[in-house]
């Protein structure tokens, strides 16, 4: 009994510091690409060029890990015809997400664009609802009702409201959802279940690509001319962070389950809010943010109690257990925050 007992307690306290792990990973990555962006020591302001570094470095990685060191297994299953018609989309909408996300770091604050990224629920459902994948309720109606309003009252109360920056941060929440629904449907109606290592494996190269042809015209030409420092360490460090953060979603959903990693994700975003107020000068929180912050989350944790709920009562513990492997391809994203 002592030994089961200890054991548990053991069991508790690694899942506990996964959790922490994924926290500290996912808040540290926002503020660590802000820098980057915005740092006048660093001197890159290039989101298409720090994102296409993000992808090629995980598809690297990947590799080696999976067909060199052949420490992890890519699952088997992948054909040419879903590769076209489901990683394809997948890996453009995430290199329009990324891109367009770290884009909007350049004109508004870590923490406004936290609040805005509120409204991926209402994204997610409405295009789902397009797609057949969602069902239209009162209660699924009034959920994003409220989270609208919330991201809403915290805009209103926003000081300094960037347009331009809001516009970028909206196109990458469109972008995540529709990578989101191309996910539900490469996992639910063509039954591909793949780990994170496997989502990078076959995504990551093709965002890259996708990325690198507007990098080409766009931010290629600014680089050439302009004298910025290249600091190898630092976007290295930046890069394995970003890598290191999706691992960390795996081992999060792997020792517990999809509502905890919601749940931690709640926690991690109020997080993000309040040490960007101490950490950047361009973030100044009010009372009217706050307030409409807190109405939004509190429609997104709603919305994942419902969805989770409904995923329950539609499986049983064991195929609910099997899930969790889809469930870890549907989440690796928010990740590399973005």
């Amino acid at each position: 009994m002592a030994d089961l007992k200890k054991g548990s307690i053991g069991e508790e306290a690694l899942t506990y510091a996964y959790l922490l792990l994924y926290i500290a990973l996912s808040s540290g990555q926002i503020f660590f690409n802000k820098w980057v962006l915005s740092s006048k020591q660093i001197n890159f302001p290039y989101p298409l060029g720090l994102t296409l570094l993000h992808m090629v470095f995980s598809s690297v990685v990947c590799f080696i890990l999976t067909k060199v060191l052949k420490i992890m297994k890519v699952e088997e299953g992948m054909t040419a015809e879903i590769y076209a018609t489901s990683v394809v989309p997948i890996g453009a909408m995430f290199a329009m997400t990324l891109w367009l996300g770290n884009t909007a770091y350049l004109y508004i604050s870590v923490a406004f664009a936290q609040m805005l990224k509120a409204i991926m629920p209402v994204a997610v459902f409405l295009l789902g609802a397009m797609a057949g994948l969602e069902v239209m309720s009162c209660r699924m109606l009034f959920i994003m009702f409220v989270i609208s309003f919330g991201v809403l009252v915290a805009s209103y109360g926003e000081i300094n409201v960037n347009w331009i920056g809001v516009v970028y941060q909206m196109g990458g929440v469109v972008g995540e959802a529709l990578r989101l629904i191309f996910m539900e449907i490469l996992v639910k109606r063509k039954g591909l279940k793949l780990n994170p290592i496997s989502v990078m494996y076959y995504v990551s190269p093709f965002s890259a690509l996708c990325l690198f042809i507007p990098w080409i015209f766009l931010e290629k030409p600014k680089m050439d001319e302009a004298s910025w420092s290249f600091q190898p360490v630092v976007l290295a460090l930046n890069s394995l962070c970003t890598f290191a953060l999706n691992l960390s979603v795996f081992l999060v959903i792997s020792h517990t389950s999809a509502l905890t990693i919601r749940v931690a994700g709640v926690v991690k975003d109020w997080v993000v809010v309040l040490l960007s107020a101490l950490l950047f000068a361009d973030t100044k929180l009010t009372v009217i943010n706050i307030f409409g912050y807190g109405i939004a989350i509190a429609g997104v944790a709603a919305y994942n109690n419902y969805k989770l709920k409904k995923e329950a009562s539609r499986a049983s513990p064991d195929e609910a257990r099997q899930d969790q492997a889809s469930t870890t391809a549907t989440l690796i994203p928010q990740k590399t925050d973005l």
